[in-house]
């Protein structure tokens, strides 16, 4: 029996507890074996790890995503083809937010179930980029009518904050879940986001726990990297960890982390991951597992218990820490500063994008 924890969102909507994160499968993130992780997708599937995350604008993964569902499909049956949970997401250009017709916003829904090949969208969570710029709430209820169409089961919203999230829940839009950032490094989702999601029902989907690979083995003992990586993913976390605190302080949590892993016998990427979990409205952590061989690590995170002396050791490190402060996604929000300045905002729409000439038809 498969000891993976699993979590409702809503009634008919269970989801692991770890999800198979898409965003390292897309372009900006070194070399990718294609064939490779769509193939080891069928072992996560099997592990019990049976939600994929992956969004409109990260190029090529649900296409990957659609593949291995429906080679699944065609050799081992619908029943365990539907297994598969896939979230996904609906990120419109930053460009067009003015002028972004409803049927657009459809279009963008069909074109993924056509690169998912499935029926219904178990998931899509929302994202405006500027909320000060056209009409986000005509564009939610777009994908609500996508609903009463069954085009989509359940509606979330991506990196927001209570304040942006309540022009929709009390326009009377039932969000099942919020995907943000949070980890032992960025604790910004404990503050008031987590009562208010609480009292509506909201669960967390958890991206960044292990900080883009910087919460591992790996980075232990290592000297200050500066900033010259290979891709915009490491030099996000590098600017977490700089609010967090001065690099030796980082060395210090990855120390301790090292140490609570070694008691129970499992890696501190493991023991950092069940910390997250072990938050309150978390329902689940979205880990970047490319391919099969790293799902028996992946897996650790269900043989850990964190006891009070764990606990109260990384709870230590981080009351030593300057940061992050402020609202989820607040840093990032500001496109004039360090952490604004890395992201792309025009991602969902190319020359050759059947979305974007209908811009337009």
């Amino acid at each position: 029996m498969s000891r993976v924890e699993t979590a409702r969102l809503r009634p008919g909507h269970e989801i692991s507890r770890v999800i198979k994160g898409g965003w390292q499968l897309a372009g900006d993130h070194g070399a990718v074996d294609r064939s490779a992780a769509i193939a080891d997708m069928e072992a996560f599937l099997d592990a019990g790890i049976t939600t994929f995350d992956c969004a409109d604008i990260y190029t090529g993964v649900e296409e990957m995503i659609g593949e291995f569902i429906a080679d699944v499909r065609r050799r081992r049956g619908a029943a365990i083809a539907d297994r598969a949970i896939v979230h996904t997401k609906l990120v419109p250009d930053l460009s067009r937010l003015t002028d972004l017709r409803p049927e657009e916003v459809e279009a963008i829904v069909d074109r993924s179930l056509k690169r998912l090949q499935i029926d219904r969208l178990h998931l899509v969570q929302f994202f405006w980029w500027d909320l000060s710029l056209g009409d986000a709430v005509a564009a939610l209820d777009v994908l609500k009518a996508c609903q009463k169409k069954g085009k989509i089961a359940n509606l979330g919203t991506t990196n927001w904050d209570a304040a942006e999230m309540a022009r929709f829940t009390d326009a009377g839009f039932d969000v099942v879940s919020a995907q943000i950032q949070y980890s032992v490094l960025d604790r910004r989702p404990a503050g008031d986001l987590t009562p208010w999601a609480r009292a509506r029902d909201i669960q967390f989907l958890c991206y960044g726990t292990l900080a883009g690979g910087f919460l591992t083995e790996s980075w232990l003992s290592k000297p200050d990297p500066g900033f010259a990586f290979e891709n915009r993913s490491l030099v996000k976390y590098r600017l977490i960890i700089d609010e967090f605190g001065p690099w030796e302080r980082f060395q210090k949590l990855l120390t301790t982390l090292k140490a609570v892993g070694d008691r129970q016998g499992v890696t501190l990427s493991s023991v950092a991951t069940r910390w997250v979990l072990d938050q309150p409205q978390v329902a689940a952590a979205i880990v970047g597992a490319r391919y099969a061989r790293h799902l028996p690590k992946t897996l650790q995170v269900f043989d850990v218990t964190l006891d009070d002396e764990d606990r109260a050791a990384i709870q230590a490190v981080i009351d030593e820490a300057e940061g992050p402060a402020g609202p989820v996604y607040g840093l990032e929000r500001d496109r004039s500063s360090r952490h604004g300045r890395i992201m792309k905002y025009n991602l969902n729409t190319k020359p050759d994008d059947q979305i974007a000439g209908a811009a337009n038809g």
